[in-house]
């Protein structure tokens, strides 16, 4: 009897005055009797254990072997270009905004932080799943989905040396390649285009101001042909001539020198020379603007400018048509100058990327380990034995005690469907 005590310590527990009595006990030795009897449980049952652990590993060695695919890993790097002294890092995360990743962006300390949002953004991603047709092959039907599992397969490490290293995993090792080599295509594209330099920034700027007056001038041209339809006016005479040849320089000179003012204001304050010394020539040639245009009082000897007010009536629409259309012809070329210069800078300090290493095809394959896969499933199997194990002495146990088993009757017949 005491040796069937000793061997089966969960039968006896059934009985309410051991029960009663094991209470009684420190929770110390509770324990210490409660890790020995699981332990002798488990090494009596050991057999079932064992069976368990090698149908989990057959079934983990059959998915691991048989429907897992290995996985290969493509690796490329290279150097960001070194960001100018003074360039606007704030008018560069802006940029970089529209892309979708500007809240990313909050705290750029180096040019590697840049290039990294920049290789994470929802662009670059579409040109690959574009290029590479990734729809198809990851099986998704929404572009998002493909997004995701895109940027699960991508890893962009930046070093404290600013070497940014692209691994991308795929169980294709030639696509593998690919994709790493893809990313630096794509982010060369996007360099290009984004101005991520002073040059470049000024560039952009005389850009968009050469086109509006390019626009203005075409506007300008019209209103004069009109004029001239209206008024019969081919030619004016002389000294209004001079008046619109004189007017017309100071004030293509005016918007020149506020042009150059406010590309000069995207990097300086007010308080620069550069800014004083601007605003000062443009209020003066505004001042001898406003005296040319509204001066009514007699001539001087010598002078040949004719105030407009001085003017004939149909003589003074053409002249003031007349004077728009050289105005904006004066001031396109003035910004097709500092276009082309803001250009000549910019090939100067174009960013150019460093390839260290290209992404070649892999020999090796990266994952999945199968040792670990097969140990994991190993150790499942033994949790899942010795659960097994420890639930049916459970129930077995509390199959000889009748108040236990009609609970046990009542909880199998909830159970069923």
């Amino acid at each position: 009897m005491a040796q069937d005590t000793l061997i089966d310590p969960l039968e006896t527990s059934v009985n309410a005055g051991h029960e009663m009595a094991e209470a009684k006990q420190p929770f110390g030795q509770r324990l210490h009797a409660d890790l020995f009897s699981v332990s002798l449980l488990l090494l009596r049952e050991k057999h079932v254990i064992l069976r368990f652990m090698l149908g989990a590993l057959i079934l983990t060695a059959g998915i691991v072997y048989l429907i897992m695919k290995p996985e290969y890993t493509g690796q490329a790097a290279f150097f960001p270009p070194q960001t100018p002294p003074g360039s606007a890092m704030s008018q560069i995360a802006g940029q970089l905004g529209a892309l979708g990743m500007g809240g990313a962006l909050g705290g750029l300390r180096s040019t590697g932080d840049i290039y990294l949002g920049v290789i994470e953004s929802r662009t670059i991603a579409d040109d690959l799943i574009g290029r590479f047709d990734l729809q198809n092959v990851y099986k998704t039907k929404k572009i998002s989905d493909t997004e995701k599992k895109l940027k699960r397969n991508s890893t962009f490490i930046a070093a404290k040396n600013n070497l940014i290293t692209i691994s991308v995993i795929d169980h294709d090792p030639k696509r593998a390649a690919d994709l790493a080599n893809g990313y630096l295509d794509a982010l060369r594209k996007q360099n290009g285009r984004l101005a991520l330099t002073e040059s470049a920034q000024r560039r952009l700027f005389f850009e968009q101001q050469l086109e509006r007056e390019k626009n203005a001038l075409a506007d300008a041209e019209v209103e004069l042909k009109k004029t001239q339809e209206q008024t019969g006016l081919i030619v004016p005479f002389g000294q209004a001539q001079a008046e619109i040849e004189t007017t017309t320089q100071i004030r293509a000179e005016i918007a020149s020198r506020q042009v150059e003012l406010a590309s000069l204001r995207q990097g300086a304050t007010n308080e620069n020379p550069e800014v004083i010394r601007l605003q000062s020539q443009i209020t003066g040639l505004q001042q001898e603007l406003q005296k040319l245009q509204n001066d009514t009082s007699k001539r001087q000897p010598g002078n040949i400018q004719l105030p407009t007010a001085k003017v004939p009536e149909l003589s003074l629409a053409y002249v003031r048509k007349q004077r728009e259309v050289k105005y904006h012809e004066v001031l396109f070329e003035l910004l097709a100058k500092q276009y082309e210069s803001a250009k000549l800078d910019e090939s100067k300090d174009a960013p150019v990327l460093q390839i260290i290493d290209y992404a070649v095809v892999p020999d090796k394959k990266s994952g999945p380990s199968r040792v670990l896969l097969l140990a994991a499933g190993t150790f499942f199997g033994f949790l899942l034995g010795a659960f097994w194990v420890i639930l049916k002495r459970f129930i077995d146990a509390c199959k000889q005690d009748p108040d236990k088993a009609n609970k046990l009757l009542v909880l199998q017949q909830a159970l069923r469907w």
